[in-house]
């Protein structure tokens, strides 16, 4: 299969997942403010194909979150089954969201894909800082995202559910810290792949 077809199959099986996981969700309310990001990603990356078309490697990286995080809001993070992987580590918790988190650094692939083949910097360096520093500003946000929406939500289950804290007074810098890591990771597959090498052209 051409690159086109893998993507358009690939986008195909995650809208019958999407769906499929939209059925009777643990908590429709918690499931509804999960899915706005993951809506919003997919719906731009749709829009946005034919004009500018990722490399393969970097639908791939992308994936990994919009599965996770879909999963997530049909259980709520904290009631993911992960209970092998939390025993497995020993975990007094619920990790799942901790991978879903480490997840989100892979977007730094994308994002310094996406740099350098527009043309934006010439300095490779400057990309892959650009793209670290680009997933640490949105991991902020969205720890500022959920604690606002906690505290506008009056503390309520479904307030609590977002925020996914378990009871974790550090639960913010960890999730933070998943991000970063899922990043430096990202960025260490980048310099191996180079696809901005292989796909040098804005919208191919």
């Amino acid at each position: 299969m051409n690159k086109d077809t893998i993507v358009k199959t690939g986008a195909l099986l995650y809208v019958f997942l999407f769906l499929y996981l939209a059925v009777d969700p643990s908590d429709r309310a918690v499931w509804a403010v999960e899915n706005i990001p993951v809506v919003i990603v997919f719906a731009y990356l749709v829009v946005t194909y034919k004009k500018f078309t990722f490399s393969p490697g970097s639908y791939i990286m992308m994936s990994f979150w919009l599965v996770l995080h879909t999963i997530g809001g049909h259980f709520t993070f904290a009631h993911v089954p992960f209970d092998f992987v939390n025993h497995l580590f020993g975990l007094e918790r619920n990790d799942y969201d901790r991978f879903a988190h480490f997840s989100v650094g892979f977007f730094a692939y994308p994002i310094v894909e996406y740099v350098l083949r527009k043309g934006w910097t010439s300095y490779y360096r400057f990309a892959m800082l650009f793209g670290f520093a680009a997933v640490m500003a949105v991991a902020a946000l969205y720890e500022l995202n959920e604690w606002a929406f906690a505290i506008l939500s009056g503390g309520n289950n479904v307030g609590l559910e977002y925020l996914g804290a378990q009871g974790d007074i550090w639960d913010a810098q960890k999730d933070m810290c998943c991000d970063g890591a899922g990043a430096l990771v990202a960025l260490f597959i980048y310099s191996i792949v180079r696809p901005d090498k292989r796909y040098n052209t804005q919208g191919s």
